[in-house]
């Protein structure tokens, strides 16, 4: 290293024109692969193939039929949805929804198929035709019918008839889903104008899963086109009031730029999309590739100042900095990568968008940048007494407080991790968007008023062809759907049983004594045969009942909970399928509520394992390089307890740690080493080349690296804290928590290290 070190520097001044022409042809090589980048707009990019719950999910959605759905939510200011005006509007709103592209089947108030008998006839019908022709006793009929359906109510009207829903269940080809879920969500957006049009006094609200993935995608578009040019202006301004140099912050942003094009670039050569986490990378590698360039160009002022040449000036530079530089780079990648350990695929490749930048911006701070420094004007004023007079006083304090900090650091540190505990993983995914996106108003506002957005869904094995008519099963399925009726978190549930009763109430002269499970399963055959002959297109029973009849979907409408809140609700339920279940044969819950309550777990166990194997990579990174294994080990302090400090602070003011926290951990540890890494390398330097005192050694890393690590820290935190203003709460949260833990971090390299290292020196 220590040739290289000496060999660089010369090697950038004599080729400076060839490096600065071969970066910016291989950054344009690198960046052309961003053409292949593309957003994905389906909550399934969270879950990799080999996810359980997710394979769950598809089975049932292979056995039944897709439940994707765009539902629009309709509120009529006079009170009441049992009106000629909003029923007509129902009526239109129906056929129009066919229109949706993809759009299989669309259910509302208006097409229910109600039954009843007459004579000894089965008559199946529309609820609602030709409303604005209703009469009152008409209209009162209709009303009493709907709120009192069990298939209705709560599910498409509210029990009080101020709210109505109509539901278009939408099946993507899933050839692009770029193009797909915008087209349909598009489309449902110009329906639900034309509503507004007709019906001034309708107050008209869309949600549903498409419009969610629909956000996911938006939310990452809207954070790139608004929160990376923030990040750019922050950045530009800071550098600008930091570096003092116009010359000096346009090198740097050159090269942040160029990182971030390369590593965008290079991920979409590889193939990884562009997600709401995702998305984020841009803005944390532009924070990251800060760090290199600031350091490099801080000594390189330095060196001016002090009265050197600018080549030889920037030939020093790359002699001090270059193994520095090197290992912040090596341990932030390390760290980025380990995050390819996650159970969420966004993650994975937020980490290797992440460490391709990190790689380049390392590359070009300690080539590209000092050779465009070396032909652009630079104007640096010789001083006698370069010394940082703020570094110096600090640097004296840390010296002679050096027990006083230790004890201090020490209370500080364990009264914040005493508050670990306190944070409790909870997941709550509707709340991924803040209450700036309409899709989250909507949900809410549904979540309130008629239904729930969280569903579990069934699949009620009987073990037998037609087995889904065996009176003993049916009467099974009922009380397993009295029970979930009976929990406080449920709205509704959807089950085939409340068909076949009241057909058996319709075949027996619609005496409601006859409400009922049929007695004899070929009875029960034999009246859904009748019923499926008479449903029109679209509106049959195959969304519920499998090919050979024999098993049931149950879909069940919660409240909106957190994940550990659904976990919970689905283990109380599967209690009593172990408990009471006879017919049932097989009955686990699924679908998206339960892959996103699991998925938060997971990934938290997951991230254990990268974690260590990220401490234990970099731990080896410092021995070797530091040639101290003592060195290396004590290095780790400063960098573990900033995460634990920051956790504990999250626990005692917010309490709940979410999917995108749990990868921060692991992400910030490879940020956090990088001052460590300068610190030490610069007091390892005073110590070995200049036989300083540890004391000595402690004040010399202070007035060489002391204002670059404060720069780069502030630097840092201002980028992330532009991450925590993203209006979708896994990148604002992450940016949020990151920054208090560089905050910890530059306050553990500052007051912590230095007196650990004093009182360790005899053993070093």
């Amino acid at each position: 290293m220590t040739e290289l070190e000496s060999w660089l520097g010369p090697w950038v001044i004599k080729y400076r024109w060839l490096i600065i022409i071969l970066s910016l042809l291989f950054v344009f090589a690198a960046a052309s692969g961003g053409r292949f980048l593309v957003f994905k707009a389906d909550y399934r990019v969270f879950f990799s193939g080999d996810n359980p719950q997710l394979q769950a999910f598809d089975k049932l959605e292979n056995t039944y039929s897709k439940n994707d759905n765009v539902l629009f939510v309709l509120t009529p200011k006079d009170g009441s949805v049992f009106t000629r005006e909003t029923l007509k509007v129902i009526e239109t709103l129906t056929e129009k929804a066919w229109q949706i592209p993809y759009s299989t089947r669309v259910d509302s108030i208006s097409n229910f198929q109600h039954t009843y008998a007459e004579g000894d006839d089965l008559i199946v019908e529309d609820l609602v035709t030709d409303a604005d022709k209703l009469t009152n006793a008409e209209l009162e009929k209709i009303r009493n019918i709907a709120i009192n359906e069990p298939l209705l109510k709560q599910r498409l009207v509210s029990p009080s008839g101020h709210v109505t829903s109509v539901s278009a269940t939408i099946s993507l080809p899933n050839i692009d889903q770029t193009k797909e879920v915008p087209e349909v969500v598009n489309f449902a957006r110009k329906i639900a104008d034309e509503i507004r049009l007709l019906a001034p006094d309708l107050d008209v609200r869309l949600t549903g899963m498409v419009p969610m993935n629909n956000a996911f995608a938006e939310s990452a578009q809207g954070d790139m086109a608004s929160l990376v040019p923030l990040s750019f202006a922050v950045m530009f301004v800071m550098l600008l009031i930091l570096l003092k140099s116009f010359s000096n912050t346009f090198g740097t942003i050159l090269v942040i730029f160029m990182s971030i094009l390369t590593g965008m670039g290079l991920g979409g050569y590889i193939g990884f999309p562009l997600t709401g986490p995702s998305v984020s990378s841009m803005t944390i590698i532009l924070t990251v590739a800060v760090a290199n360039s600031v350091h490099v160009l801080t000594t390189f002022i330095h060196e001016m100042r002090g009265g050197k040449e600018k080549n030889n000036a920037i030939i020093e530079t790359l002699r001090i900095n270059l193994q520095p530089v090197l290992l912040a780079s090596a341990t932030t990648m390390v760290g980025f990568l380990t995050m390819n350990f996650s159970e969420v695929p966004p993650f994975r490749h937020l980490g290797n968008f992440v460490a391709m930048g990190v790689v380049a911006s390392f590359i070009l701070s300690v080539t590209f940048l000092p050779a465009l420094i070396s032909v652009l004007p630079v104007r640096v004023k010789v001083v006698e007494d370069d010394s940082d007079k703020l570094m110096v006083k600090l640097g004296d304090f840390v010296v002679r407080k050096q027990k006083q900090l230790i004890w201090a650091m020490g209370i500080l540190i364990i009264t914040l991790v005493i508050f670990v505990p306190k944070n409790e993983l909870n997941d709550v995914f509707v709340h991924y968007f803040d209450e700036t996106i309409q899709f989250r108003l909507d949900s809410d506002y549904i979540d309130k008023n008629l239904t729930g957005l969280y569903i579990i869904e069934y699949s009620l094995e009987s073990g037998e062809e037609g087995g889904i008519s065996e009176p003993g099963y049916l009467n099974e399925v009922e009380k397993f759907a009295n029970w979930y009726r009976q929990q406080p978190e449920t709205r509704h549930v959807n089950i085939y049983t409340e068909v076949i009763k009241r057909l058996n109430k319709n075949m027996h002269g619609d005496d409601k004594e006859w409400m009922k499970i049929p007695d004899e399963r070929n009875l029960a055959a034999q009246y859904l045969l009748m019923y499926e002959m008479s449903l029109p297109y679209g509106l049959d029973l195959n969304n519920q009942i499998n090919i050979n009849k024999s098993a049931l979907r149950m879909t069940v409408s919660i409240q909106t909970l957190s994940s550990n809140e659904i976990l919970e609700l689905e283990k109380r339920a599967q209690n009593w399928i172990s408990e009471n279940a006879e017919f049932i044969k097989a009955a686990d819950g699924t679908g998206p509520t339960v892959m996103f309550a699991h998925i938060g777990q997971r990934n938290i166990n997951s991230m254990l394992l990268g974690t260590t194997l990220a401490l234990i990579l970099i731990s080896g990174i410092l021995i070797f390089a530091f040639r101290s294994f003592k060195t290396g080990l004590i290095s780790m302090v400063p960098n573990l307890v900033p995460a634990a400090m920051g956790f504990g602070l999250w626990g005692l003011f917010v309490g709940e740690v979410g999917l995108a926290l749990s990868v921060v951990t692991t992400m910030t540890l490879g940020i956090v080493v990088d001052d460590t890494v300068h610190f030490l390398s610069k007091y390892l330097r005073a110590k070995r080349e200049y036989g300083y005192t540890a004391e000595n050694a402690v004040r010399y890393a202070f007035t060489h690296v002391g204002r670059a690590l404060l720069t780069t820290s502030i630097v840092l935190m201002a980028g992330f804290m532009v991450l925590a203003q993203s209006h979708f709460a896994l990148n604002s949260g992450m940016g949020m928590l990151t920054a208090i833990i560089i905050a910890f971090a530059l306050l553990a390299d500052f007051f912590f290290l230095p007196p650990l290292l004093m009182k360790l020196e005899k053993q070093i």
